[in-house]
């Protein structure tokens, strides 16, 4: 499986990811976070983004705001200060492409108006990596959900962790990725995953621990 973008097939899965340019910061704060969020459930829909209402609706009523149809289906995703991953699948043709695209422009122009920039804020083209195996689907949706690992074991990646039930509970709480959806947390921004997708990738999840070293080991590999 190849690191570069690659042409995108319908009802396949892909890891997309990208960082922002010159390694900066793209989410500065809870703010951010948020309208990042919102995006990706706003985003994923055949009809235009209306930005008029995102100042007038309050961030748990965006996820539950009706859509058209979806261009893919979100299995996974997880935010960090300067880089995101995203668990999708391709269901209409051309959808992935256009999803990131709106994600991107439309996240960048809130940055750069926030912070009376312009430019690019995130690398281009964006990264991508074809799942072709099933069993290997799950295993890569929980590696992007344990990115924020670092956070609170610097170490992990080397195969340190001090306490695996704490880091645990620190992923579970972490705000900004789909973890705790799986986890039977009840948040209005689970509205952003497909549920069929949740459903299918809910099924069989290796434990913690054993993801934890293969994890370290995946990401070791992946060049972004």
């Amino acid at each position: 499986m190849g690191y570069r973008r690659v042409p995108f097939a319908v009802d396949e899965w892909y890891h997309c990811f990208s960082r922002g340019v010159d390694k900066r910061i793209t989410f500065e704060d809870a703010q951010d976070f948020n309208r990042f969020e919102q995006l990706l459930y706003l985003a994923n829909d055949t009809k235009p983004i209306d930005r008029n209402f995102f100042p007038n609706t309050a961030h748990d009523d965006i996820f539950s705001r009706p859509r058209e149809a979806p261009l893919v289906a979100v299995g996974a995703y997880c935010l960090m200060r300067n880089h995101f991953h995203l668990l999708l699948q391709e269901i209409t043709d051309g959808g992935i492409t256009r999803f990131m695209r709106k994600l991107g422009t439309g996240y960048t122009m809130y940055f750069n108006m926030k912070n009376e920039r312009i430019g690019n804020l995130f690398v281009k083209p964006f990264r991508s990596k074809h799942i072709a195996e099933d069993v290997y689907l799950r295993h890569v949706a929980h590696y992007i959900h344990l990115n924020p690992a670092e956070i609170f074991e610097h170490g992990w990646k080397q195969g340190s962790v001090v306490n695996i039930k704490s880091l645990e509970q620190d992923l579970l709480d972490y705000p900004h990725s789909s973890f705790p959806d799986y986890y039977g947390v009840r948040r209005p921004a689970r509205t952003i995953l497909d549920t069929a997708a949740r459903d299918l990738l809910n099924d069989g999840m290796p434990r913690s621990k054993t993801l934890l070293m293969e994890a370290a080991t995946y990401y070791r590999e992946l060049k972004y």
